[in-house]
This record gives structure tokens, C-alpha cells and sequence, in this order.
């Protein structure tokens, strides 16, 4: 009897992964017909959205463009969400979970030089903070909004095959919002684009300048870096810089906080967890060589890959900086703003959903990557539901990663014949966990 049990459940269990097998091929070979159909879309997508860049929570345009594409789809159209945003609901044919599919929309504050010669560069020129500035897709968010639309119209394609529901969520102002201001992933989640229907699992991509094109890149937990913001105002007592001793002074003080600020990570955390950075970013006081200011401000960063260590890092901060002001005879205020959680992948998500990656892409072509200290807030929707995120290869094959030009800056350039591995990787990611959802 107890071999029957046996063999009975290992038929059964056979059976099962044998249906999910068949499954995935045949939705994978849709996906790529589907896929081939729509890249050229996808690529005049891009090239208009690269044309015509917009700043955080002012993609108007660009909101308008994606509405109307998800309504010729026949999905359900949010808009206005967190200002700008944009989220389309698939319904599939079959009950079953839900997921969202995350891509970002807005450009920054750059003047692009095209010196790649492109025949859709951006001339666009607005005022940001009270500046004339010019505005360039130095990011890559023209591709993750055209990629999603190509996801978008394959999965549409397949809806009644489809187990459950996908939410596509057109985000603003990742690049962050106006100072005081609350926006981009964080307004969203407040606002609730998570429920209604909840979603069981999200997936995000985002284009990489120096990986090569073809290659998929992930981390499981700490893949991109919390950013949070620091304010110090130290206070001392004015006096003639010819008679120092008559006063206090802040600019030394400031002087001995910055270095010391230095050694936190260096001496005061265990960098073999993960690592940190603190950064003083400006530091202005006085008006006059010949007058010790009566208080000096400065300004800087904070990036860490780990929780426990960027709460750390916060005490020591304001440990350090008091301490030695209150030994100068000076005081310190300090303020820290945390602006951007860490983008942590979910472990067990990201194990369930690698087979799924290599499969799209090619094993050889999935790559454990190190973590990078450049900031995402894809991290909020990660803090409320499970979430994986992944670097896409945008570099020309063959071209050397070291002069790849690097991201926010005018030169930024990616290779278009890689987006269309970004839609079959978004629309697998999809279906396969549609279909088999994390236990």
C-alpha cells in the first residue's frame, strides 16, 4: 500500500510540473510571436517619447499617449493617479492572482548632446526650479514606457488564456519630486494603486548603459542602494578672523565633522554586510575672508544596502556631529530626510522567477550582478508586496562597459535591438507567475 502512496503522489507530482511545462512553452512561444509583431511599435514609441521628454510629475503628454493605447486595448484606464500616473487592468480569461508590471515615465533636467547622432534627439527646453534647463531621457524611462506598452498589447493578445489579473502601473516622478513634495512610487502606494485588486507580486525592469544587450542581470535582497538626505547647521560664535579665540568658530568644527563623518563607514559599521556610503554633498558659511561666521551648514548623502545598517548609520551620524561640536564649544543640529527605501528583491520570489528569466533570455545570459549605490523607488511597492527588480543590457555587443556612457548624463545612450527582450521578459514574468504563483 505504502508503495502505491508513493508512486501515486510521484505520477501526480510528475504530472503537475509535466502541465506547467506545457504551459510555459506554449504561452513562451506566444509571447515571442506576439513579441516580434509588436517591436516595431515599441521602438516608435521610444523614439517619440525620447523626442518629447517631460519632467517629473509634468509627463502630460507622454500620459496621454499611454492612456490612449491601453483604452484601444480594451483594459480598464486609470489616470491622474499620483498626479500623472497611468494604470491599465487585464482581466484574464481564468481567475487567479494578481501582478503588476511597473515601468517609470519621466525625463530629467539634461541637454543631450546626441553625439551618437540620433535621428529623434530631444530639443526640448522647460524651467526647473526656477532654471531654463533642457530635458533628456538620460535614464532610459522612454524605453521602460515602451517596453511596458509592448507587455501590455502581447498579454492583451493572450487575455483569455490569461489565470488571473495584471495590473501595468506607468509611474511619475521616480527621478523624485519637487523639494516639500510627495510623489512618484510613494504617492502611488499611498493612493492605493496596490489594492483594488491587491497585488500578489510586482516586476520592474530598467535599462543598464554599460551591460551588453541581451544579458539580464539580478540580485536577490539589497540590489540598489536607500537614499536619504542630511542636513547639518553647526553654531558658534562670531568674531574677527583676526581674533578667532574671541568667538567660536564653525568652520573648523564643520571641517573636523566631515572628516570624521568619513570614518563611519570606514570604522564604525561592518562593510562586510553590505555596503555604505556618506557623502557630504556642499558646505557653505560666511560672507568674508576677515569674519569667523557665527554657523556653517552642510549638506550630503546617505546610501546603505541594508536596513539595520542605514538606521545605523543615521545614529552615528548625529552621534558624530554632536559630539564634536558640543567639544568645540559649538552645537550641531541634524536632520536627516529618508528619501528612498533599499530596493530589496524578495528572496524567494527571486528563486522562483529565475528559471523563468533564463528560459526568456538564455541562461548564459542571466547574470548574478553586485549591488549599485544609485537609488530606486521601485523599493515602495517592494515594502508592501513582494517585488523583483532587474537590469536590462542596452550596451551594443561588443562595446567596452568602462566607456559606456554612464546614465544622467548627456551622452546616455542605449541599443534599441535589446527591447524587445525587455517585453518578453516583462510578459513571462507575467503569465509564468500567473500560472504558478509563489507559495
Amino acid at each position: 500500500m505504502l508503495f502505491h502512496k508513493s508512486l501515486l503522489f510521484f505520477l501526480t507530482s510528475f504530472l503537475g510540473i509535466s502541465l506547467i511545462s506545457n504551459a510555459q512553452t506554449g504561452a513562451q512561444n506566444q509571447i515571442d510571436q506576439l513579441a516580434d509583431k509588436v517591436e516595431p511599435k515599441v521602438i516608435q514609441w521610444r523614439r517619440d517619447l525620447h523626442q518629447n521628454p517631460e519632467l517629473g510629475n509634468f509627463e502630460v503628454k507622454t500620459a496621454e499617449k499611454i492612456a490612449k493605447h491601453l483604452k484601444a486595448l480594451g483594459l480598464e484606464v486609470k489616470t491622474g493617479v499620483a498626479r500623472t500616473g497611468v494604470v491599465g487592468i487585464l482581466k484574464g480569461g481564468q481567475p487567479g492572482p494578481v501582478v503588476a508590471l511597473r515601468a517609470d515615465m519621466d525625463a530629467l533636467p539634461v541637454v543631450e548632446n546626441n553625439t551618437h547622432n540620433l535621428p529623434f534627439p530631444s530639443k526640448v527646453k522647460t524651467t526647473f526650479e526656477g532654471q531654463q534647463v533642457g530635458v533628456m531621457h538620460a535614464c532610459g524611462h522612454d524605453a521602460h514606457v515602451a517596453m511596458l506598452m509592448g507587455a501590455a498589447e502581447v498579454l492583451s493578445g493572450m487575455k483569455k488564456d490569461i489565470k488571473g489579473t495584471i495590473k501595468f502601473i506607468f509611474q511619475p516622478a521616480e527621478e523624485g519630486s519637487a523639494p516639500g513634495q510627495v510623489g512618484g512610487a510613494k504617492l502611488m502606494v499611498q493612493e492605493g494603486v496596490l489594492e483594488s485588486p491587491k497585488v500578489d507580486a510586482m516586476f520592474g525592469l530598467h535599462t543598464r548603459s554599460d551591460v551588453e544587450v541581451g544579458t539580464i542581470t539580478y540580485r536577490p535582497q539589497g540590489m540598489m542602494a536607500s537614499s536619504d538626505n542630511f542636513k547639518i547647521t553647526v553654531k558658534g560664535q562670531q568674531s574677527h578672523g583676526g581674533t578667532p579665540w574671541m568667538g567660536v568658530d564653525p568652520v573648523v568644527t564643520s571641517a573636523y565633522i566631515v572628516t570624521a563623518l568619513q570614518t563611519i563607514v570606514s570604522r564604525q559599521v561592518d562593510v562586510t554586510n553590505a555596503a555604505a556610503i556618506v557623502t557630504v554633498g556642499a558646505i557653505n558659511g560666511g560672507v568674508r575672508a576677515n569674519i569667523v561666521p557665527s554657523q556653517v551648514e552642510m549638506i550630503g548623502t546617505i546610501r546603505a544596502l541594508d536596513v539595520p545598517m542605514q538606521q545605523q548609520i543615521h545614529e552615528r551620524l548625529k552621534k558624530t556631529a554632536t559630539s564634536i561640536a558640543t567639544g568645540a564649544g559649538a552645537t550641531a543640529e541634524v536632520s536627516i530626510q529618508e528619501m528612498t527605501p533599499v530596493t530589496y528583491n524578495h528572496e524567494a520570489l527571486t528563486a522562483h522567477m529565475l528559471p523563468s528569466l533564463q528560459r526568456v533570455a538564455g541562461t548564459n545570459q542571466v547574470k548574478l550582478t553586485k549591488p549599485v549605490t544609485i537609488a530606486e523607488d521601485f523599493a515602495y511597492f517592494q515594502q508592501k508586496v513582494p517585488g523583483l527588480y532587474l537590469f536590462l543590457g542596452g550596451m551594443p555587443k561588443g562595446a567596452d562597459p568602462a566607456k559606456a556612457p554612464a546614465h544622467h548624463t548627456p551622452d546616455f545612450y542605449i541599443e534599441e535591438s535589446g527591447l524587445k527582450l525587455g517585453v518578453r521578459t516583462l510578459a513571462n514574468l507575467a503569465v509564468d507567475y500567473l500560472n504558478n504563483p509563489l507559495k
